[in-house]
């Protein structure tokens, strides 16, 4: 059966609250997904200070920084409830600081020409998620190619549009498939898996970029209750909503089954009630047999 790891950034909708985390873990968990996500940046290290001083909102958002001291129970909750723990590195020292906690590191596209972050992450050794957003297919293989010679060897690639929110029809799940053929042919030794981050809030489109496009990795931003930094941006799926596209998801996996034409087990019993080739009635002559003693 193939695997879908689904992943939930929870971004800045903890609010600064370490008890807020812990319940965004808790309603991930419920959710079914595989693993958590959040950011660890700076303002002050994010942007350029006249870009502050032009825009002196961006200065608000040191609310939505996580303090780092969140980190180790953050990462044991995680781990207690058996999914994964990942973070977003922002500036080059976060690689270190985060490297004992997660399970793997994750860049976001905004970062993708930032290759010294890249090499950053890739000496860790850890498994690598990166997202493609606004990006073209030489941008991408500029960020794998700055890896060359680093132990890394797990890499994801995540398509995704960088609006907030997308709408669906914007999201160009085809270059799913584009993507997947090129790094195939680019990159056969490393084999980088490709998925999906959504900002559509849209079942349809993780319907589709799972079973038409065989996507392998689904990162989506969760809220708690709809009082998250970022929910009114549009672009974050409540628990009570992502929660049944994830068992849908599931049950649709199983339900590819292994491919083989052959009867089930539980077909058997029913092969002999099928019509007799030589006067077309049901059921099979040597079923019928078995009614006269």
């Amino acid at each position: 059966m193939r695997d879908v790891k689904f992943v939930a950034e929870i971004s800045s909708n903890h609010n600064g609250s370490l008890e807020r985390s812990i319940k965004l873990i808790k309603a991930a968990h419920q959710a079914g997904c595989s693993a958590v996500k959040f950011q660890l940046f700076k303002i002050e290290s994010l942007f350029t200070q006249e870009i502050i001083a032009a825009k002196p909102e961006l200065k608000k958002r040191i609310d939505w920084e996580l303090p780092k001291s969140y980190l180790p129970e953050l990462s044991k909750i995680t781990h207690d409830l058996g999914m994964e723990f990942c973070c977003t590195p922002f500036y080059l020292h976060a690689v270190e600081e985060l490297s004992q906690y997660v399970d793997f590191l994750k860049i976001a596209s905004y970062e993708l020409l930032w290759h010294d972050l890249f090499k950053k992450c890739a000496e860790t050794g850890l498994p690598l998620v990166f997202s493609t957003g606004m990006s073209t297919y030489e941008e991408i293989v500029g960020a794998i190619g700055s890896m060359d010679g680093l132990p890394v060897s797990d890499v994801t690639v995540l398509r995704c549009t960088s609006s907030y929110p997308t709408p669906f029809i914007e999201a160009n799940l085809q270059s799913i498939e584009t993507l997947q053929v090129h790094l195939l042919k680019d990159f056969p030794a490393l084999n980088p898996r490709v998925g999906w981050s959504d900002h559509t809030v849209t079942p349809g489109v993780i319907y589709s970029a799972v079973f038409r496009y065989g996507a392998e990795f689904v990162e989506f931003h969760i809220d708690l209750d709809g009082q998250g930094e970022e929910f009114n941006s549009g672009h974050c799926w409540l628990p009570s909503n992502i929660g049944p596209v994830i068992k849908n998801v599931q049950e649709g996996l199983v339900a590819e089954g292994s491919g083989d034409i052959s009867p089930i087990d539980a077909e058997l019993i029913e092969r002999d009630w099928r019509a007799d080739p030589g006067d077309g009635l049901r059921p099979l002559q040597n079923m019928r047999n078995s009614f006269h003693g």
